[in-house]
């Protein structure tokens, strides 16, 4: 039987630990370093056996830089046209789509078990599997499997952000990594929150496709300013579906344009509310959850 990082470190953590109680920030220190080790070993391990099929892995990877390159040469394509898009230069059109790539691709990496969550994990019953080991089930599903080939829109979305800010004629200052960083953070957390309250659904509903390819095309809404669209579709894109605010918003920050209102402080705040939502749910949907018996 092959390894699992899961039985086999979740195990090891636990008879190794003192046998006194843990409180406050030791416990939470000892916590983060056990699922820090426990997704380094998942990550390994999924990254050998992907990579081993070479000329599989080569193919993903090439098909999904064609997918980023077609977006961007949409971009391109546009400006061939108009020289502004609601008073956006095509430097900062570039910028915001760039940035928008960053925290996609970081969500990208993690999202195949949320996509496929209804028919792998419900309708074929592996998430029996899941609630057997000693680690939550929300980690283990979120941390099994990567989408490797997802690093390449991180790494196009920093090159074009880097080509954008140095024919912007702006300069990198430390307070504007920072804020790249934090907000790309906090756009991850989005797009992990809002198709995880999708996968959740498949506890009360159980289908093989599920509810998540309509909204995943609702992502490339968030790439573009959303001054270009009506005030219905910027409420849905800021608060019913916050994909605006997972791109739009941070981008107006970091390049110091000024538009009204000024959502940018409210993202970290939107990030933690649809964070617990999904939390929430899908510890209810969990406890809702029987075997298929198979």
């Amino acid at each position: 039987m092959a390894d699992n990082p899961i039985e086999r470190n979740a195990g090891s953590a636990v008879t190794a630990s003192p046998q006194r109680e843990r409180t406050g920030l030791a416990e939470f220190a000892w916590q983060f370093k056990r699922h820090a080790l426990l997704v380094a070993d998942y990550f390994s391990q999924y990254a050998k056996v992907r990579i081993s099929y070479r000329g599989d892995f080569f193919v993903s990877l090439v098909t999904s830089f064609a997918a980023t390159l077609f977006g961007l040469g949409f971009v391109i394509i546009l400006f061939q046209r108009a020289t502004q898009l609601a008073g956006w230069r095509f430097e900062e059109v570039l910028f915001l789509y760039g940035f928008s790539l960053v925290p996609y691709g970081m969500f990208n990496v993690l999202s195949m078990n949320l996509y496929e969550f209804g028919n792998n994990f419900i309708i074929e019953g592996k998430f029996d599997r899941v609630l057997l080991r000693p680690v939550s089930s929300l980690f283990q599903v979120m941390f099994e499997t990567f989408r490797i080939e997802s690093f390449q829109e991180v790494a196009t979305g920093i090159f074009c952000m880097a080509w954008a800010m140095h024919h912007l004629g702006t300069p990198w200052t430390p307070t504007r990594l920072v804020l790249v960083i934090f907000f790309a953070l906090c756009g991850a957390v989005i797009y992990i929150s809002v198709f995880l309250i999708l996968s959740t659904v498949s506890f009360w509903f159980e289908d093989r496709i599920g509810v998540h390819p309509p909204v995943w095309n609702v992502i490339a809404f968030g790439r573009y300013p959303l001054s270009i669209y009506s005030g219905v579709v910027q409420f849905f894109l800021c608060w019913i579906i916050p994909f605006g605010l997972a791109s739009f918003y941070p981008s107006v920050r970091i390049l110091g344009r000024s538009v009204s209102p000024s959502y940018a402080p409210l993202v970290p705040v939107v990030a933690i509310v649809f964070l617990g939502i999904a939390i929430t749910l899908w510890d209810l949907g969990s406890r809702r959850y029987s075997s298929t018996g198979s």
